[in-house]
């Protein structure tokens, strides 16, 4: 892998497919011995028992779809069998194969082929009418898990009165490989397999919800990071569409995705590499998955190579890369280019990023070039991406941003590339409907703690927002042990996670953000631009940065 230790590869590679995870600093329930804390419920397929903890009932590890391995690699999954007695649920189940230390659950097994499970937080199983939040773990489209802590649901069920669902799907190649010119009909569709996957989750919710309290006629997907370019891939495809009701893309707009062309690129790359020909591609369905794995973490470091800068948001991928694909099939279009989808219109919307997004990634990958720069060295770091640009660029930053340091002007540079400009592209392309409205937002509470090896805060970074909405930054019992989490540890960060959650919660229910004490947050549009700025004191700015969106529409950027 020339100079590139194995390690240190993985590292780069779960930072460049959005690796979401924020410090493991909560707890998920992992076992109970207490008969009284047993919760019974009868579903589809058979009788199931959960937990009561602190006001919850949690059910961990339902099976809601059946077999993807063997024969049923690269297909739809197995009609889920039915059982008799009583089924614990009180574990997670297995995330789907990736490359290790990737997913951050509590006594979560070890990921497998087989990994259709999802995971509800209620506060009640009483046929209730709560409205229904439906997350999309991060993690890009090949790592991570519904069962992550940052994004425990209990606090948002306890405190809000709504009923929370994650799920585990199919990742990277497992999940994502289009196989339609040389498989035939049985496996048409197989570039989405893990898109839908989670259309089945959503099928099963609607069937089941309600016995949790839920309501299957209120039900919001939102997702950060991979998460939310999965929630905008489920806002334009028809199988999703009779199951969700409005949608919240979060650090990870998806405006296109990959497609057939260079999905078939990349599937002959495979097939190369584990010396297959085309007329045999059936072999695949006995390669064992770590071996596929393999060949995906080398495939993925080619497309890592011949990625280009200029991105619009999370999704389409280069030869060697695995996510969703635009192939006439499950996802008919792309999300929103040209145009935001027409069958989601009438769905209300929002869509928004962190302020400081690069800090996160640049910590991940242990790179501080970025925070000793001088303006002589931020021009050197710009020109190899934007040339005879890098001059206009700069100078468009000092100008909007007086006082910034040369290390300021390039996170915000490079946290608008990365998840602002394809935010407000959504935004934009959503408001031109004229249909069910779209809120545009800023995530802006500033976090204290630094980057390793350097003095410069992180300010707001990606990721650090899902605590925030999960409202789990909320004072710790044991006040004598600091948190560890992107978060830090002023007290002041309880009231942002009280807005954000606020929010959140109110849109799930209403198709409105709201939250008490704070700013009307009027519906995004092109004449007024209205931005929410989310913090501990909630701001609504019209036209933010409006020079430097300027700016990068000059570049054919946004």
């Amino acid at each position: 892998m020339n100079n590139i230790g194995r390690r240190k590869f993985v590292s780069k590679l779960s930072v460049s497919a959005m690796v979401f995870s924020a410090f493991p600093m909560l707890r998920l329930y992992s076992g109970c011995t207490r008969r009284d804390s047993f919760v019974d419920v009868e579903i589809t397929h058979g009788r199931i028992r959960g937990i009561r903890s602190e006001g919850v009932n949690i059910f961990l590890g339902i099976p809601y779809a059946g077999k993807v391995s063997g024969e049923r690699r690269f297909q739809r999954p197995a009609p889920l069998e039915s059982w008799s007695g009583v089924r614990d649920t009180l574990r997670l189940g297995c995330p789907s194969i990736q490359v290790p230390h990737q997913t951050y659950g509590i006594d979560e097994p070890k990921p497998a082929e087989d990994c259709l499970f999802l995971n509800i937080w209620t506060p009640a199983n009483d046929n209730g009418k709560r409205p229904v939040m439906f997350y999309n773990h991060g993690g890009g489209f090949s790592t991570g898990s519904g069962g992550s802590v940052a994004q425990d649901g209990a606090n948002l069920a306890r405190n809000f009165n709504v009923v929370v669902v994650q799920t585990n799907h199919r990742l990277g190649l497992l999940g994502f490989l289009y196989l339609d010119e040389l498989a035939g009909s049985t496996f048409a569709g197989s570039a989405n397999m893990g898109m839908l996957d989670i259309v089945s989750a959503l099928e099963w919710v609607s069937m089941n919800i309600q016995v949790f309290g839920g309501d299957p006629n209120n039900v919001m997907i939102f997702g950060e990071s991979g998460g939310g370019a999965k929630t905008s891939c489920l806002y334009a495809m028809p199988a999703a569409a009779p199951y969700f009701n409005k949608a919240s893309i979060e650090s990870g707009p998806g405006v296109r995705m990959t497609s057939r062309e260079v999905a078939a690129e990349t599937t002959a790359l495979l097939l190369k590499e584990l010396n297959i020909a085309p007329k045999d591609w059936r072999k695949l369905l006995a390669v064992p998955a770590g071996n596929l794995l393999d060949v995906q973490v080398r495939l993925s470091l080619l497309a890592l190579q011949t990625a280009s800068g200029k991105t619009r948001g999370i999704g389409g991928t280069r030869p060697g890369g695995f996510g969703p694909v635009v192939d006439g099939l499950a996802l008919p279009i792309h999300p929103f280019d040209p145009s935001a989808p027409e069958i989601s219109r009438n769905k209300p919307l929002m869509v928004g990023w962190n302020e400081d997004e690069y800090t996160f990634f640049a910590m991940y990958n242990g790179d501080t070039s970025a925070f000793k720069l001088d303006f002589s060295g931020l021009q050197d770091k710009l020109k190899p991406q934007y040339g005879n640009e890098t001059d206009r660029i700069i100078e468009t930053y000092r100008k909007s941003r007086p006082g910034a340091s040369a290390t300021d002007i390039y996170i915000a540079i490079a946290s608008v590339t990365m998840m602002g400009l394809g935010s407000v592209e959504i935004a934009e392309k959503k408001s031109l409907q004229h249909a069910a409205p779209v809120f545009l937002y800023n995530f802006g509470y500033k976090s204290e703690v630094t980057v390793p090896g350097t003095d410069y805060a992180l300010g707001t970074p990606h990721a650090m927002d899902i605590t925030f909405k999960f409202n789990n930054e909320v004072p710790p019992k044991d006040t004598s042990r600091p948190s560890k989490g992107l978060g830090g540890n002023r007290p002041e960060r309880f009231t942002a996670s009280q807005n954000m959650a606020e929010f959140w919660t109110t849109f799930a229910g209403t198709g409105k953000p709201a939250a008490k004490g704070q700013p009307e947050w009027p519906a995004y549009n092109l004449a007024d631009r209205p931005t929410m700025r989310i913090d501990t004191v909630c701001e609504v700015i019209h036209d933010r940065y409006r020079e430097e969106l300027q700016l990068w529409r000059s570049l054919g950027m946004l």
